[in-house]
């Protein structure tokens, strides 16, 4: 799926949730909850998971464990951005461009 069919796959799912309906500060707080949970699947990939009451994962369920965690970020990121008529291409392109400004050599 290319990135534009993917966000309207998204914003149809969430629209048909209702979950649109939420404002850009309760979002906005869905996505730092997804980036705190993304944050825990970093660190049990690198380092693991010392919790007696948590059997433990393979290597494998771990790195399935960053996609999906990454796929929620990305989510949250999609719908938040089309509240304000942004393309999650559109932004990582400013994105790009900010960053060949900043660190072009002169």
């Amino acid at each position: 799926m290319q990135m534009a069919e993917t966000e309207q796959w998204m914003k149809d799912f969430y629209e048909k949730r209702g979950w649109t309906e939420y404002g850009p500060f309760i979002r906005i707080g869905f996505l730092m909850e997804e980036a705190g949970e993304l944050a825990r699947a970093v660190r049990a990939y690198e380092i693991g998971r010392d919790r007696p009451d948590e059997q433990d994962a393979t290597q494998a369920e771990r790195r399935q464990e960053l996609i999906e965690e990454m796929g929620d970020v990305l989510g949250n990121l999609a719908i938040l951005a089309d509240k304000y008529g942004i393309t999650l291409e559109e932004a990582m392109k400013a994105h790009q461009e900010k960053l060949i400004k900043r660190f072009e050599t002169k």
